[in-house]
């Protein structure tokens, strides 16, 4: 798990803006993610951000980028514990939530699409998701929209120039460190 990939899948979770990124990425030994996981959350722990492996599944890792004091305050909102707490999820704590999410990941034949809320997609829109199959969406980007298509449509505006800026930066020599902006700074901007 490099630099590159972190910015390149991650930015706008680096930049505060988004809950959660997921992607996928190569692991040749699952001891040497554990090691690098370690060593990525003592660097980016300090400012808010985690990282959490998912998976690891025929030589690739789905690895889970977020903010932790982000994700506690979205998913104290009613309808979206009711409805995790129907798929078996433990509300009280983020920690046993993401391992029941891993549990779903890796035994459920179906992926569990409930994993748009750990991303922070709107909850109508994971509803919508998994009601319609995936299907009839209005339009399409970080995530399949059912309902607010004119504000997902900025934000995925957005959330793409915020890659295009951070992959420049690093580029450029800024270090992941300098791009990530730290959890005090979003809420004295109450971002």
């Amino acid at each position: 798990m490099s630099d590159n990939m972190l910015v390149a899948h991650c930015a706008p979770t680096l930049a505060g803006m988004k809950t959660g990124s997921l992607f996928a990425c190569m692991c040749g030994c699952a001891g040497e993610l554990k090691q690098e996981t370690e060593q990525w959350n003592a660097m980016l722990n300090p400012r808010g951000v985690f990282i959490f492996v998912l998976r690891i599944s025929c030589g690739r890792a789905l690895i889970y980028v977020y903010r932790k004091e982000r994700l506690e305050k979205e998913l104290e909102d009613e309808k979206r514990r009711e409805f995790l707490t129907k798929l078996g999820y433990d509300c009280g704590d983020v920690s046993r939530m993401l391992r029941r999410l891993s549990e779903r990941i890796s035994g459920e034949e179906e992926f569990p699409h409930e994993i748009g809320l750990f991303l922070g997609y709107p909850f109508a829109d994971v509803k919508g998701f998994i009601e319609n199959k995936g299907k009839n969406c209005k339009c399409a980007g970080h995530w399949k929209v059912y309902t607010d298509e004119e504000e997902a449509k900025i934000l995925f505006t957005k959330y793409r120039k915020c890659t295009d800026i951070y992959c420049r930066l690093l580029k450029e020599g800024s270090h992941i460190l300098r791009l990530t902006v730290a959890g005090r700074c979003l809420r004295e901007t109450g971002l």
